[in-house]
């Protein structure tokens, strides 16, 4: 057996790989068990501390900031994607004084902190935080998906734009009908990738005062008392996890069906030829 990235271990760096993986998961157990028991001797796992979450209040303040962070997350991935693709294409036009700007718009956007673009529209406009927030989102995460749509583009064969040229498209033809689509499909785990890091971010409305789970858990916590802070974070967390998982989960099923739905009709074409042929 070969591969043309690297050598195949022999017998003993196998045995050598082994080890060491027994040895790492002998230390992240060790140290998982020394974590549980710390919590313990502080009392995290008492009865007591987890009671409040039978209050329907409690629940009440954690879905209404479960809304509050989709709400916003979901607005800022709608406004942001369009307008990525619309940056990706002026930022890769033919036209000098388009592409030139809106490469020194990106490179702003990327490089400043979200954060600080919420307080900027906050303490300018004089918004909402809820404005601030999705304003926020939208100008960083716009620049992001049109870098990645850019990547996308330039990855795909010259065959692809020259083909679409020949056939008497035009440069922007060639680019939204042809390329652009590809570079979706070709690009969708590092855009939905980007769509999990938006609906993290939205935890950074908690510094211009939005109501998004984690200042909901904030708030509770400080309500409720440091021995509750441990349960409450704990369940946020968990949040957390469960919906970045459904979305991950429902990208790679959209990513499956559109493959299934595209090797359909390449299937197809051959068949309809192959029938007018003998027609």
């Amino acid at each position: 057996m070969s591969s043309v990235l690297y050598d195949v271990p022999g017998p003993k760096a196998r045995r050598t790989s082994l080890i060491g993986s027994v040895i790492g998961v002998v230390l992240i157990a060790a140290l998982l068990v020394w974590a549980i028991m710390t919590l313990a001797q502080q009392g995290i796992f008492q009865a007591q501390r987890w009671a409040i979450f039978g209050q329907a209040d409690v629940w009440t303040l954690i879905f209404n900031g479960i809304g509050a962070t989709l709400s916003a997350a979901a607005i800022a991935a709608v406004i942001a994607f369009p307008l990525g693709l619309l940056l990706c294409l002026m930022r890769i036009s033919d036209v000098a004084w388009i592409r030139i700007p809106t490469r020194i718009v990106l490179e702003f956007l990327r490089g400043m902190p979200v954060v600080l673009m919420m307080l900027f529209v906050l303490l300018v406009f004089a918004t909402s935080s809820f404005i601030a927030v999705v304003a926020g989102l939208v100008l960083y995460n716009a620049a992001i998906f049109a870098e990645i749509i850019r990547a996308g583009i330039q990855s795909l064969p010259r065959g692809q734009r020259e083909a679409g040229l020949a056939i008497g498209l035009t440069s922007f033809q060639s680019r939204l009908t042809i390329e652009l689509p590809q570079a979706v499909r070709r690009m969708l785990p590092s855009l939905v990738a980007q769509l999990v890091v938006l609906l993290k971010d939205t935890s950074l409305g908690y510094i211009v005062a939005y109501g998004e789970l984690l200042r909901a858990v904030q708030v509770m916590a400080d309500f409720l008392g440091p021995q509750f802070l441990f349960p409450v974070f704990f369940v946020a967390a968990a949040i957390y996890i469960a919906i970045n998982l459904a979305v991950s989960r429902l990208a790679i099923w959209i990513e499956r069906h559109g493959s299934k739905k595209a090797a359909g009709g390449v299937a197809k074409a051959p068949t309809a030829g192959v029938s007018t042929v003998v027609k």
